[in-house]
């Protein structure tokens, strides 16, 4: 977890560079958060949740990475908007306190993932909805595999390297209902997914 936190707060100030290109995910989250009370985990410099602000109720979004929640809070114009460092681990929050939870381009970079999600099962209301797109560079291509090596390094923290149909088996099997998916085209193929905790029929954009 430390040498993690340190890469990110290395590349801080560098981090919004890279996940601009990633705005195709952002049209999708913006209906869904409508009016809603959102968490956000692992917000970087919390681009995602600046665009969607206008959408929301309110949204917390929080990071491991004192150094970016410090990038975060240098434009935040909305008072509904509330950053704050955390670990996605180990929530502050109480079971049940929100109706939607982001984690985008998370569960690859982390350690046992499936225990984030369960922490996220855990704050999340019964009808609430997670989405979590996510990189999955791995397999998909030879171009994919190339830059997933160079990424490792250059010391990015890729804990799994997932296919997108082994993303979303993974988030399957981790007790979660995949209502959309889609890949999208970003800094690398974005498998996006919106997830619930019930069971129902998948619907593949």
């Amino acid at each position: 977890m430390h040498e993690r936190k340190g890469f990110w707060d290395k590349n801080a100030s560098r981090y919004d560079r890279f996940m601009r290109k990633d705005r195709a995910a952002y049209e999708l989250i913006r209906p869904v958060v409508k009016a809603k009370t959102v968490l956000e985990v692992t917000t970087g410099t919390g681009l995602i949740a600046k665009s969607i602000v206008n959408a929301a109720a309110h949204i917390e979004a929080t990071d491991a990475s004192a150094k970016m929640i410090l990038e975060t809070r240098r434009d935040n114009q909305s008072a509904k908007l509330h950053f704050s460092v955390q670990d996605m681990f180990r929530l502050p929050y109480a079971q049940k306190s929100f109706e939607v939870v982001i984690a985008s381009n998370a569960l690859h970079i982390v350690p046992h993932p499936e225990k984030a999600l369960q922490e996220i099962r855990r704050v999340l209301k019964d009808d609430g909805v997670l989405i979590a797109p996510t990189f999955t560079h791995a397999g998909n291509s030879i171009s994919g595999k190339a830059k997933a090596f160079f990424m490792s390094m250059a010391g990015f923290p890729l804990h799994s390297r997932w296919t997108s149909e082994e993303y979303l088996r993974f988030l399957r099997q981790n007790g979660w209902a995949v209502r959309k998916s889609a890949v999208l085209k970003a800094s690398f193929p974005l498998t996006y997914a919106k997830c619930t905790k019930s069971e129902e029929p998948d619907v593949v954009l």
